[in-house]
């Protein structure tokens, strides 16, 4: 009898971006917030795996209202959606504002809509981290919940590891470090998987 036929084995590469671009952006208008440090945590995480790396947050975040009819755009929001495009990898911080994202983030998102039509529209093709910070775990895991959510209709793929951060506790020091080993080892887990998506990616079959 003979048995079904069996699909020839395949081989497979790994190609990795010698630099993969990690963008981050959100947290507060407040230069060095607890959101701030945990997205600049995870950068220099990826930073020291060999990854180029971007922060936009504080004053450069706050966009006009997001206005889909009007094709305007300030210098900011511009900047923006070019480096959104450009990305091989994202995070995104948002402290919980009555139990979700706050407007200032909302709105930034928003503006992901200008890259509907982009090669990659949306976040498509891109690992999303998501953190959220707030003074108690309701919020956090409520607003961590919203990020995820918004990540998977702009078509991105949020790490398996999210970070809820309670900013009540002790997390960061005066110089901005993570001295909660957990959140720490929370925030590297992510930097890893954000790192691991291109590759995974990028496995084409050799001819």
């Amino acid at each position: 009898m003979v048995g079904p036929k069996r699909a020839a084995a395949q081989s497979w590469t790994v190609t990795l971006p010698s630099t993969p671009y990690i963008l981050a952006f959100g947290g507060t208008v407040r230069p060095n917030s607890s959101t701030e440090l945990a997205m600049r945590h995870v950068l220099n995480a990826v930073e020291r795996r060999g990854a180029r790396v971007k922060l936009i947050s504080g004053q450069s975040l706050q966009l006009p209202l997001y206005q889909p009819e009007n094709s305007e755009r300030s210098d900011d929001a511009r900047a923006l959606v070019a480096e959104l495009a450009l990305a091989d990898g994202i995070v995104i911080g948002s402290p919980g504002y009555h139990g979700s994202i706050s407007g200032l983030v909302k709105n930034a998102l928003d503006y992901a809509e200008d890259l509907r039509s982009d090669a990659r529209p949306y976040f498509s093709g891109r690992a999303v981290g998501c953190i959220a910070t707030a003074g108690g775990w309701p919020a956090a895991v409520n607003t961590l919940n919203a990020l995820r959510d918004i990540v998977h209709a702009l078509r991105g793929w949020p790490t398996p590891m999210g970070a809820a951060i309670n900013s009540s506790e002790s997390v960061f020091d005066k110089s901005g470090s993570c001295v909660a080993p957990r959140v720490a080892q929370i925030l590297d887990l992510m930097a890893e998987e954000i790192l691991s998506f291109p590759a995974a990616r990028s496995r084409e079959p050799e001819s």
